[in-house]
């Protein structure tokens, strides 16, 4: 019970997204994906130290 209820609001809301225009802030885009970069950058060089023991080489497959 109450699914009808949830799935009519999100219906709405993607309905709302879909046909709604958006302005776009393209510089708040851009810092965003510069500060995003240099982070994933740090991320990707202490990760490359530490060994997963879990790691089963399918990882990539699954992101």
């Amino acid at each position: 019970m109450g699914r009808g209820r949830a799935k009519a609001k999100q219906t709405k809301v993607a309905r709302e997204l879909k046909y709604s225009s958006h302005e776009t802030d393209f510089d708040a885009l851009q810092r965003e994906l510069s500060s995003n970069s240099s982070n994933d950058h740090h991320r990707e060089e202490s990760d490359s130290r530490y060994e997963d023991p879990y790691d089963d080489g399918y990882d990539e497959y699954r992101r």
